[in-house]
This record gives C-alpha cells, sequence and structure tokens, in this order.
C-alpha cells in the first residue's frame, strides 16, 4: 500500500468513527476521577484503558442510541461516553445507562428534556445553518456541499484533507437534528464541554450555554474549528 493510501484511509476511519466514541483522555476527564474508583474503560487504546468506537448508522435517532448501547453491553465496568458534534445528542439520550459514569463533548450538542438540536442551534444560528450549504438527498438525508464543506466544517485544516473529509461523509437522516430528548443523561453524571472558538458548524456560543447549563468542565481551543478533533489532536486529549 503506498505511503499516501495508508494516511488518507486512516483519515477516513478517524472521520467516519468520531461522531461518537464510547473515547480518549478527552479533556482530562479520567484525571479528574478519584484514583480509588479509576474507571477501566473508554467507549474511543492507550495508558492501560480500552476504548471502543460506536459505528452508528445515522438512519434514525433511535437506532443510533441502539448502536451505543449495543456497544455498552460489551464492556466490562464503568465507561466514559465522547460525542462530537451530533453525536452529543446521542450519548444525551444513551448516557443514561448504569454503565456510564460521565460524558465528554467535543464541539457537540447537549440539548436538555424536551429539546432538540435544531430548535437549540437558533439559540445561536450558525454560519453553517444561515448558508445554503446543507444538502438533502432525494429520500431526506443531509450533508454538505463537498464544495463549501471545508469553509464551514475544517477551516482549519489543509485542502486536500478538507476535500477528503467531505467526500467520506456520513449521510444524515434530516429527522435526527429533531429527536427529543427524553432524560438527558447530563442532569444526573458528570460532564465535559470542549468549545471550539471558530466553529462555523455549531456557534461556540452554543456550545458555552450547553456546558454553563450542568456547570459541565469546561476546555475552549480558540482558533479550531468543528474539526477540533482532527485539527488540534493534542488539546483534544488535555
Amino acid at each position: 500500500m503506498s505511503t499516501l493510501v495508508k494516511p488518507m484511509l486512516m483519515r477516513r476511519k478517524m472521520f467516519q468513527s468520531l461522531r461518537i466514541v464510547l473515547l480518549l483522555l478527552t479533556c482530562g476527564a479520567l484525571r479528574a476521577q478519584n484514583q480509588e474508583h479509576r474507571i477501566p474503560n473508554i467507549v474511543p487504546v492507550q495508558d492501560g484503558y480500552n476504548v471502543s468506537i460506536v459505528r452508528e448508522p445515522e438512519t434514525s435517532f433511535q437506532e443510533d442510541v441502539a448502536a451505543i448501547k449495543r456497544v455498552l453491553a460489551q464492556q466490562n465496568g464503568p465507561c466514559i461516553l465522547v460525542a462530537h458534534s451530533y453525536g452529543g445528542t446521542v450519548i444525551t439520550e444513551a448516557g443514561t445507562d448504569p454503565s456510564v459514569a460521565g460524558l465528554v463533548y467535543i464541539a457537540a450538542h447537549m440539548p436538555d428534556a424536551g429539546e432538540n438540536e435544531a430548535d437549540d442551534g437558533n439559540r445561536f444560528p450558525s454560519d453553517l445553518s444561515k448558508s445554503n450549504a446543507i444538502k438533502r438527498t432525494a429520500d431526506g438525508f443531509a450533508y454538505l456541499d463537498p464544495a463549501q464543506f471545508r469553509e464551514y466544517f475544517a477551516a482549519d485544516l489543509s485542502a486536500e484533507q478538507a476535500a477528503f473529509m467531505s467526500r467520506s461523509q456520513v449521510l444524515d437522516a434530516a429527522g435526527n437534528f429533531k429527536a427529543v430528548i427524553t432524560t438527558p443523561a447530563w442532569r444526573s453524571k458528570p460532564s465535559w464541554m470542549l468549545v471550539a472558538g471558530r466553529d462555523r458548524t455549531i456557534d461556540p456560543d452554543l456550545e458555552r450555554w450547553y456546558a454553563a447549563r450542568p456547570d459541565s468542565h469546561k476546555v475552549e481551543v480558540s482558533s479550531a474549528s468543528h474539526s477540533v478533533y482532527f485539527s488540534r489532536p493534542n488539546e483534544v486529549q488535555l
């Protein structure tokens, strides 16, 4: 396999799977845990932790929640759920599972009971929401116009990286953005939020507003786009 193809495949796997990750040592989440009650699983292996990735289908909100719970059932102890973007809505619902000890939101939605991310987005309209970059297929799946993908989703990545990500999009059922939360896990469990300061997909002020409601542990990366997990991996792990 060529040296070019290998990193491209790695980037594709990262982009397709990072929406929801049962993940990393993100935002210092595990460092904040009492060492006498160390959480052994992170559901994305490093530093002695088991890391699992959820490949949610994005065909319906209920199926995405079920996909997380399916992976949680395979773990052997407490877990931290980590998600990006729409994935935050999904872990908010799925995180009530007894095995979940905390939730980490990476430039992600974090609705409350009775809310959905579309309505929350109207509180702080993003640049993307005011654009014509969101497209839909004939059967109701949403995606970003590849020609505008870098501008709104990955401005701090190279043109080559953003172009590859745009071609690797997993189309999302448009109805998912109107999925209403029943019981938000962050109301009863610790949460962390990473704010991407130059996010044009979710307004950074919405991310801050989300974090303020449960008094989440908050980290800001001032110059990061919505693709902060890719462009600023070191900050995401701190």
